[in-house]
């Protein structure tokens, strides 16, 4: 006999103050391929959501539903400051990606974003690929970020990967008067898809690095391309990333990494990198304002993969793509000068600057009074 759910106010009232600030959450379930799966749909103020879907095998239903309430919302944010016109949406899909996937749960996870009609575009994230999505693409229009053979704009880690560059240039610029990377220290933690072509167009550029990572692979990759370019490479542990003696920390791997231990740490004049969720609390951009050391808010800085997987929806051009992952120099630089000018934190200087563009669009229309136009021509 299937548990009778507990019905209680008490329990909806749990449920909704959890939800709160979201138009929609969409628990999925497919007992014949194990899908468990959550879509978040924060807001769609500016456009249809727009989010990647990430696998991972979280202990309980209840940190699951965290993860995407936290990361939809923040898709929101680097939607609006990208200047894109998509609201902020996620998925997560519960499980080991390494021993839980199947093309059949992808294609049960297809046929759920499919029943939302247009209101959620997904793609990849971490734990999941692009041939991931390609079966997902089986049972709905709404995917993006595929490979270029099945009409998409393909790695979307290489303009992410470009908008770090034009991050680093404008925090460079705004630090030291002059743009120009060599002879300066970068301390890259992780060498993934992005951190590893971030930390090789830096050796390009003639600049020093200190690396950390998992994967002896990617650091023995790394100090091959150190000896191409005749550049300067350290590999230390991951706990000694954060005292490396460097002009500017980047990180590219997990989220939550400044926090209350390692802040103090630091040794770098800025924090610049790709790593969603780089702030434990939000409190933390205020320490690092008071230690002196800018903070380049990461929604802002890693949007180039955003950029791509959006541009795609209106019919993949790369040009296109590096064209607007560019305005994150300007937008780096202005964020910077908004900071000093009210005296808050660049955090607060680009969640004020998010928060304009959504009010100004509510007080204009919404998705829906906006469905029909032709500009949604794209909706297959």
């Amino acid at each position: 006999m299937k548990q009778q759910l507990d019905k209680s106010p008490e329990m909806s009232m749990d449920i909704f103050g959890k939800i709160s600030g979201h138009e929609q959450v969409v628990f999925c379930n497919d007992p014949s391929t194990g899908l468990q799966a959550i879509i978040a749909i924060h807001s769609t103020t500016l456009g249809p959501a727009l989010g990647g879907t990430r696998m991972y095998p979280y202990a309980t239903v209840e940190e699951a539903l965290e993860d995407v309430l936290r990361l939809s919302e923040g898709m929101t944010y680097k939607c609006a400051a990208a200047d894109i016109d998509f609201g902020g949406g996620k998925g997560v899909i519960i499980g080991n990606p390494k021993t839980d996937k199947s093309p059949a749960l992808f294609r049960a996870y297809g046929q759920f974003v499919d029943s939302l009609n247009g209101r959620f575009f997904t793609g990849t994230d971490m734990g999941t690929t692009m041939d991931d999505f390609v079966q997902a693409s089986k049972e709905t229009n709404f995917i993006n970020g595929i490979p270029e053979e099945f009409g998409g704009g393909g790695d979307s880690s290489v303009p992410t990967a470009q908008g770090v560059m034009y991050g680093l240039k404008a925090t460079n610029l705004y630090l030291f008067g002059d743009e120009s990377l060599a002879g300066k220290t970068f301390a890259i933690q992780g060498l993934g898809k992005v951190g590893f072509k971030v930390a090789e167009q830096l050796l390009e550029a003639g600049a020093s690095l200190v690396v950390t990572d998992i994967s002896q692979e990617s650091i023995e990759g790394i100090q091959s391309k150190a000896n191409a370019y005749a550049g300067n490479v350290t590999v230390v542990s991951s706990e000694e990333i954060y005292e490396a003696d460097a002009d500017i920390f980047i990180p590219c791997a997990m989220g939550g990494i400044l926090n209350d231990d390692t802040i103090e740490k630091l040794k770098v004049k800025a924090v610049v990198g790709s790593a969603n969720n780089q702030l434990k609390e939000e409190y933390h951009a205020k320490i690092l304002h008071e230690r002196g050391i800018l903070y380049a808010p990461d929604y802002i800085v890693n949007a180039g993969g955003l950029i791509q997987v959006a541009d795609e929806l209106y019919g993949a051009n790369k040009s296109r793509v590096l064209l607007k992952t560019k305005t994150i120099y300007q937008s780096i630089l202005d964020i910077y000068k908004q900071s000093e000018l009210d005296a808050i934190t660049t955090l607060e200087a680009a969640n004020r600057k998010c928060q304009q563009r959504l009010e100004e669009q509510r007080q204009r229309n919404n998705f829906y009074s906006r469905q029909k136009s032709p500009k949604w021509t794209f909706y297959k």
